[in-house]
């Protein structure tokens, strides 16, 4: 289970005009804001971000000066794959640490959606035992042995919730690299990758 919210793109002004400083061709920018503040690209605009977003990454530089903010909530063992795209990326995670014990654990704060029935037996199980350990902690916030079994018991399907900051030049690499992964997490993302603005032009830079 992967889940977007609050998804933000920001500084396509900037960074197409940055993209027309090696010319000088600043005279040639068509782009506008339209009615709801979105940065709409004119045609002499959007011809250029193409092309040079087709060219490799030595020519399409501009792509890492627009920026995209998201809320992405998944488990565990999705946000250790998607640890690998450290560089040019930031994320502000919820804490285990300091809030595991904030609510009571349920179904809906793990990814189950494709456990079997022996499967979701388990975690059901394994729920219980957190629950169990969670109000023995409540009960005795001195007692850190309880605290220490939720911790280390926690299973990776756990979700968690980060909001991550990437650029375009990101999402490239993501894109080609996990469309056809077996984590449907990831499927997931690439879908939500190309519903971003412009993402068929600048984004899927190998299609053609």
């Amino acid at each position: 289970m992967l889940k977007t919210a609050n998804t933000s793109v920001m500084n396509f002004e900037n960074a197409i005009r940055g993209a027309r400083n090696p010319l000088n061709s600043w005279g040639r920018m068509d782009s506008a804001y339209d009615s709801e503040g979105q940065y709409v690209l004119g045609p002499n605009d959007l011809d250029l971000a193409r092309r040079l977003a087709r060219s490799g990454s030595d020519h399409r530089k501009y792509l890492r000066q627009i920026f995209v903010s998201v809320d992405i909530t998944a488990p565990l063992y999705w946000w250790k794959e998607f640890d690998t795209y450290k560089v040019g990326t930031v994320a502000n995670s919820t804490s285990t640490m300091h809030k595991i014990h904030a609510k009571a654990f349920e179904r809906e704060d793990f990814s189950h959606d494709r456990l079997d029935e022996g499967g979701l037996a388990m975690l059901d199980a394994t729920i219980a035992y957190l629950e169990s350990e969670r109000q023995k902690y409540l009960s005795d916030k001195e007692n850190r042995q309880p605290w220490h079994n939720m911790i280390q018991l926690l299973p990776t399907s756990y979700n968690q919730m980060r909001t991550v900051t990437m650029n375009y030049e990101n999402l490239i690499n993501i894109y080609y690299a996990r469309r056809a992964h077996k984590l449907a997490e990831w499927h997931t993302l690439c879908d939500w990758i190309l519903s971003l603005p412009y993402a068929k032009e600048l984004i899927c830079v190998r299609e053609e």
